[in-house]
């Protein structure tokens, strides 16, 4: 029921993370609307947001078209930063791309995904072990069965910088920024009529976005729906290594293990998705520091001489949008709701899906449908039909 008191917004997005932001920097800068959005975010200094936390990479190395594409965009749009932004944005961005290592049971197959990967466009190589170890001579060559390595496209970014171009962005084109809990969405038949916050603000939609990360699952309840996605905690440590000189700016190196490192400044950083056993559902920061002892090093160690004598230097926790589903992002209209979409269960891949994404919702809202890139892979549909869209290269 709307009170005289209650502000009405053509758009209300919840969660101004990386992905909700992106939306609103797209619809602010759409010439074919001119509505009023505003986006609420329970922490406005983003100290536990996942953004400012992640790795913040960006990668062609996906087994599906549709993923490909999407980071095909990003890079692009992460190029042009300049000239979307101002001639003083700077979100860091640095190529030196990824560099995925493989066993031996799994070579052919990987080699396999290269030539893949090569047919849409994306800039791979697949080295053999003598030319792993001519241009990684740091690398265990003789561990490693063979690597598949991203030529251009594929790198990092500054996360921090990037989420706070978007939010200038859409505040530059009358976007508002709410700080607030939403703890309820009050509906009438098949939609949502208002959003309430937890200090009893109101805000009466005309749609609604759920770009919540990890508390997606909430928002959707709220809702009356279901999505399968939760908070799954990742731990990020940083280390020194004596030889770090020597070794010099690396790729994101992604083992057949699924353990990763780069060089980030003076220090490298690694990280590992823990096996499912002990993956448990949370929204807790505590590091979990077997991962490093139990997993990370033993590997890293192995395959990286140098790293077999290094030193944690600072170590923090983060969290993964986890879609349970098939781990891709879901993405659309709800067909139960005829108002909310959905931008949800990244599973990772958030900061570096956010341009094509927040593009591709905007449209949707504007023009009814996708204009510059076809997601609807990733729509909901695929839940309610039990056809999983499967990415080969989740880590």
């Amino acid at each position: 029921m709307t009170g005289a008191g209650d502000k009405t917004y053509d758009v209300v997005i919840v969660g101004g993370g990386i992905i909700g932001s992106a939306i609103a920097h797209f619809l602010a800068r759409d010439d074919g609307f001119s509505g009023s959005v505003a986006v609420i975010e329970a922490d406005p200094t983003y100290e536990f947001a996942t953004t400012p936390r992640s790795v913040a990479s960006i990668r062609q190395q996906f087994t599906t078209e549709v993923n490909v594409r999407i980071s095909q965009f990003g890079i692009d749009f992460f190029r042009a930063a300049n000239e979307t932004f101002g001639l003083d944005a700077d979100i860091g961005l640095k190529e030196p791309g990824y560099l995925l290592l493989a066993d031996t049971g799994g070579s052919e197959a990987h080699r396999a995904r290269v030539d893949w990967q090569r047919s849409v466009d994306a800039d791979i190589a697949w080295l053999e072990p003598a030319e792993l170890a001519e241009r990684f001579p740091w690398l265990a060559a003789d561990e490693i069965a063979g690597a598949s390595l991203g030529l251009s496209g594929e790198g990092w970014i500054d996360p921090h910088a990037l989420l706070h171009l978007f939010i200038g962005s859409a505040k530059a084109g009358g976007v508002d920024y709410i700080s607030g809990e939403v703890v309820d969405l009050e509906t009438s038949g098949m939609s949502i009529d208002t959003v309430v916050l937890a200090d009893g603000r109101r805000l009466v939609a005309g749609q609604v976005v759920n770009a919540a990360g990890k508390f997606a699952d909430r928002i959707a309840t709220m809702a009356g729906i279901d999505i399968p996605v939760e908070p799954r905690k990742r731990c990020v440590f940083a280390f020194d290594c004596r030889e770090k000189d020597a070794i010099g700016l690396t790729p994101l190196v992604i083992t057949a293990n699924g353990v990763a490192f780069r060089r980030e400044g003076p220090v490298f950083i690694t990280c590992v998705s823990p096996p499912e056993d002990r993956d448990p559902v949370t929204v807790d920061f505590e590091v979990e520091h077997w991962q490093f002892e139990d997993i990370i090093w033993p590997e890293i160690a192995r395959l990286v001489p140098a790293f077999e004598a290094i030193k944690v230097s600072n170590f923090w926790a983060c969290h993964y949008a986890f879609n349970t589903f098939d781990q891709n992002a879901i993405l659309g209209p709800h067909p139960s709701v005829k108002n909310l979409l959905l931008a949800n269960g990244f599973s990772g891949h958030g900061l570096q899906q956010a341009p094509a994404v927040g593009r591709g919702i905007a449209e949707l809202i504007v023009h009814g449908g996708y204009r510059s890139l076809d997601l609807s892979d990733l729509g909901y549909d695929r839940i309610t039909r039990n056809r999983p869209h499967i990415e080969g290269n989740v880590y």
